[in-house]
């Protein structure tokens, strides 16, 4: 029997003492797309990290969608981390997202220094109680010393107790394909979900891409030069290359899809109509 490939989102939740409301106005829009999942990124402490909980709870309890809580460990206690597992324990949230997270300066490492760590410690102290998804990066991490030396990471940290791999964005299809196969010859055998991020506007493609160190194909920089005074026109040609994408991907026996939404509802809602339309709606119905 055909096992039809995930398809999932993210979405990131109000900084500080913002209001939640225009989140929770994304959740509806994106949950009536009828996703298998939709992870929630994580504030380092405060608000922001209670907002990732509270809006991770509401999707798995409200909307009835499986929710993922992204968690990193940076500058965290072992008892910092324990007591946000319990809290996820408490609001129904089985699915989490391990990560280190971005590091500015070795001193704020804390107690763990890497997801497999934290992966370890979950594992360990809350043995049976999440589903733990970690991230694969095709183009490598950036503080890797080689993609070897990431592939072998990565290996390391599904060898601990992972469940599935949602990779970092990329742009170039042919570059996650030689990846995969890299993963698949280390005998990793999750199911592996590819990242994709719609272009929407010229800034947030640098910003993203300098980032995670995705490789900007040319086909992606002519656009994004013809149209970077035209935003509607950016927006159309970014829609167009992400459902290109995601067709070729599916075309070739992905997993899964990841679109990393930017909470833009219509932006993925386009790119939803367009996949469905192509595939006569029998694959994502």
């Amino acid at each position: 029997m055909e096992t039809r490939p995930s398809y999932t989102f993210e979405i990131f939740p109000p900084k500080y003492n913002q209001s939640k409301a225009s989140t929770y106005a994304a959740i509806d829009g994106l949950a009536a797309l009828n996703p298998d999942l939709i992870s929630v990124t994580y504030g380092a402490g405060g608000s922001s990290r209670d907002n990732t909980i509270e809006i991770a709870a509401a999707i798995q309890n409200k909307y009835k969608i499986q929710g993922v809580a992204h968690l990193t460990c940076i500058g965290s206690s072992r008892e910092n981390i324990l007591k946000i597992l319990d809290e996820l324990k408490a609001n129904n949230i089985n699915n989490i997202l391990a990560l280190r997270g971005d590091l500015q300066d070795p001193s704020d490492l804390g107690e763990f220094h890497y997801a497999s760590e934290l992966i370890k410690f979950i594992n360990n102290e809350r043995p049976g109680c999440f589903n733990i998804f970690a991230a694969g990066y095709p183009e490598k991490h950036p503080e890797a010393v080689s993609l070897d030396a990431d592939l072998n990471n990565l290996k390391a940290k599904c060898s601990l107790g992972v469940s599935e791999i949602i990779t970092q964005l990329f742009f170039d299809n042919d570059i996650f394909f030689k990846w995969l196969d890299k993963v698949r010859a280390l005998g990793i055998t999750q199911p592996v979900s590819a990242g994709i991020m719609p272009v929407t506007s010229a800034s947030q493609l640098e910003r993203m891409a300098s980032m995670c160190g995705a490789v900007i194909p040319e086909r992606v920089k002519r656009f994004v030069d013809a149209y970077k005074n035209n935003s509607w026109a950016l927006r159309d040609a970014g829609v167009a290359y992400a459902t290109e994408q995601i067709l070729d991907l599916l075309a070739r026996g992905v997993d899964g899809i990841h679109l990393y939404t930017m909470n833009q509802v219509d932006i993925t809602r386009r790119i939803d109509e367009n996949i469905r339309s192509a595939l006569y709606c029998k694959r994502f119905k």
